[in-house]
């Protein structure tokens, strides 16, 4: 397992549209077990692969870790399959965009359908956090950062703050 850096945005890298994987295999389990340790270094509860620049339709999330525990998950091709007319707003942050938070208007259940760390299929019906969290992350399999959900005015705000903290780090 190795730690791997966290890109940020505007990172063009973050707009990528992820490839499906093809197998299941070594190589990808050791990706997966690379972003677990990435993400629980950055205290995050997900982390798409195109995070950390590999473009690949792969995302990690453990909702519990916050609470001390671990409870790893791992979504390979995710697809949602159904998603609700019914929306919940939930106030989002983002490991590529730190600092920052904002609602996020959603679809307040979805079914999707995914591989597991193994390569068998499963599919999942989930509200609340988890959906929240599933579709935020798949979103950046698509180039799409939650902050793309928010208002211009709010998303300009945002990018200049990011790198105003970017200069500083740099001249630190």
């Amino acid at each position: 397992m190795a730690k791997r850096s966290i890109l940020i945005a505007p990172d063009p890298r973050l707009k990528a549209k992820a490839k499906d994987v093809e197998k299941v295999d070594g190589a990808v389990r050791r990706l997966v077990d690379d972003m677990l340790e990435t993400m629980y270094g950055a205290e995050g509860i997900g982390l798409a692969a195109v995070q950390i620049g590999v473009t690949q339709r792969v995302i990690v999330m453990d909702l519990e870790q916050k609470d001390g525990k671990n409870n790893p998950r791992v979504f390979i091709n995710p697809k949602i399959l159904w998603a609700s007319d019914e929306t919940a707003t939930f106030q989002e942050g983002c490991l590529s965009v730190p600092d920052i938070w904002e609602d996020v208007e959603r679809p307040a259940s979805i079914r999707a359908e995914y591989l597991d760390r193994d390569g068998k299929r499963q599919e999942l019906e989930a509200d609340g956090l988890l959906a929240d969290c599933l579709q935020h992350e798949m979103d950046h399999l698509d180039g799409v950062l939650f902050i793309d959900h928010i208002s211009r005015l709010k998303r300009s705000i945002a990018l200049r703050k990011l790198a105003k903290v970017k200069r500083q780090k740099e001249t630190a």
